[in-house]
């Protein structure tokens, strides 16, 4: 069950921010409604926390846990690259925007191979 509910914040998460920079490019303005501004920090805490459940409830602590640390790194940089494609214009911005999608890409590759690159 918890499974499934992080992996719907994934997507929810995925789709939040790519439809941010979308209405950064074409209706700047409407980042300024209260609910997209609140709205992917409430789904990106809800997915962090069903993740740290299923990191508790797999005991993946107590196994070889490299792909974990992976993802923390990977997740860093995601958020890292996501601010700026926000924060950025013309190319910088979509440079920023592809970087945080191989994040994205990487975390999810590595979440079900469990191999990560520590």
């Amino acid at each position: 069950m918890i499974k499934l509910v992080h992996l719907i914040f994934i997507f929810s998460s995925l789709i939040s921010f790519v439809s941010r920079i979308g209405l950064s490019v074409f209706k700047p303005a409407l980042l300024q409604n209260k609910i997209v501004k609140i709205a992917p920090h409430v789904i990106d805490t809800f997915l962090l926390l069903s993740g740290i459940t299923l990191v508790i409830q797999g005991n993946w602590l107590d196994a070889e846990s490299g792909w974990i640390l992976s993802k923390i790194i990977l997740l860093f940089a995601y958020v890292g690259f996501g601010v700026m494609a926000m924060r950025m214009k013309d190319s910088k911005r979509w440079i920023a925007f592809a970087a945080a999608i191989i994040c994205f890409v990487s975390i999810f590759i590595i979440a079900i191979t469990k191999n990560g690159f520590i």
